[in-house]
């Protein structure tokens, strides 16, 4: 079933066009692929699935799946079962948005040279966090929660823009 969207002048109320509404693709990009981007790609499947499709990938991926990554995520009811992936991978899919998540200049922000607007939206790597098991486990259920109310709002904005660009 196809989904429209009708674009409005928000002043006078003018229609301006009806645009039939397709699924977007957003990538998710980090060094590792292995915790920010797998949350990222989780959640947005997960909460968002109706209108965006999610994966991610890695410049190096490191071929797992942190362990506290899949039960922070259980913990709020998503079942995750991806896979750590080389972003070279993607390199001919047609993504409307790439979000690279890795956490400072001095990690190495992947460079993506495929089609797609790229943001970058930062969160701490939980994985590198050092204390005990509670302390640890506190950091990944930060990040989860931050990536959960940050690229919603940013897939959302990200939207707004490209529309607001057709008018």
């Amino acid at each position: 079933m196809m989904k429209w969207v009708t674009l409005v002048n928000k002043k006078p109320y003018v229609f301006i066009a009806r645009i039939p509404m397709q699924k977007r693709k957003v990538l998710f990009l980090c060094t590792g692929n292995s915790c920010r981007s797998q949350m990222a790609e989780a959640i947005v499947n997960s909460l968002l699935k109706e209108e965006w499709e999610a994966v991610s990938a890695g410049t190096h991926p490191n071929g797992t799946i942190h362990p506290k990554v899949i039960q922070v995520l259980q913990e709020i009811g998503i079942q995750h079962s991806g896979k750590s992936k080389n972003v070279s991978e993607f390199r001919t899919v047609q993504f409307d948005l790439i979000v690279i998540v890795c956490d400072s200049a001095a990690e190495e922000c992947p460079v993506w040279l495929g089609a797609g607007r790229k943001l970058h939206s930062s969160f701490p790597d939980p994985a590198k966090i050092t204390g005990n098991e509670e302390e640890i486990l506190a950091a990944f259920r930060q990040v989860r929660d931050s990536i959960a109310e940050k690229i919603p709002q940013l897939l959302l904005l990200s939207w707004e823009i490209c529309l607001l660009k057709l008018t």
